[in-house]
């Protein structure tokens, strides 16, 4: 059994096996599916383009992990606070209500729905064996600690920057600015809502991996069980003011 409209938010693989083959994936474009998605993927653009900046003086590479510095701290706090913001977005506009101390305690729920501890996020220029990872792995179903280390170091910093500032990290920012990549790819695919955007279907690249919204990172995308994937016409539902459901979380 397979699912016969799309969640909100909430991009995922279809039946045959692909992510928008024959034009099935253009349900993250219709109006009622997000709520102005692309201030969401503006907002990413622009620390991708600051992270790359920063590239210039310091090398992506395992030997730099360790290094901090008031200019990683600040995109760390960025790309942390558009995590967060992601969350609540795909959760309230599923029909949750959050309160005001809503953290990733309860933001692990999306995972049911999005199976975030699945993509891997890959840099396309690195030195060293780092290049490629899962920044929400620790929320796998069966995994013991759900801390998200990238997470809890924004969190300290944030609020103690006096002693937290050392994890204000490389390795930490990069691995929030990876979480970012993922919560979007999972919610719009590849898709950056600009004029020249378009939705393929998942291809076969050398390195198994496709290109992420701004075409700077390469993803890999999880493979669903039957009974997780979508099913539809789109062409059939495209035209309804609002052919999605809500995703049913506890």
């Amino acid at each position: 059994m397979t699912l016969a409209r799309p969640y909100r938010r909430t991009c995922r693989q279809l039946a045959d096996g692909s992510y928008a083959n024959s034009g099935h994936g253009q349900y993250v474009t219709h109006p009622a599916y997000a709520e102005s998605p692309e201030h969401y993927v503006r907002a990413f653009l622009i620390i991708q383009k600051d992270m790359e900046e920063l590239f210039d003086y310091v090398e992506p590479s395992d030997q730099n992990l360790p290094c901090h510095s008031f200019r990683i701290h600040e995109l760390l706090m960025r790309a942390c606070v558009e995590v967060e913001a992601n969350c609540k977005a795909i959760l309230t506009e599923n029909g949750v209500m959050l309160t005001e101390r809503a953290n990733m305690v309860g933001y692990h729920r999306i995972e049911a729905s999005h199976g975030l501890s699945k993509y891997e996020v890959a840099f396309p220029t690195w030195h060293g064996a780092r290049a490629r990872r899962r920044p929400f792995s620790n929320w796998a179903n069966d995994a013991e600690n759900r801390s998200l280390p990238w997470y809890d170091a924004y969190n300290l910093t944030k609020h103690n920057r006096a002693t937290g500032f050392a994890e204000a990290t490389f390795n930490h920012l990069l691995d929030a600015i990876c979480g970012l990549v993922v919560m979007l790819t999972a919610q719009f695919r590849d898709e950056d809502f600009s004029n020249s955007a378009n939705l393929l279907g998942v291809g076969g690249s050398r390195d198994g991996m496709e290109s992420a919204i701004g075409g700077y990172f390469r993803v890999s995308y999880p493979e669903l069980p039957e009974a997780e994937r979508y099913d539809f016409n789109w062409r059939a539902l495209a035209n309804e003011d609002d052919p999605f459901v809500n995703f049913p979380y506890p």
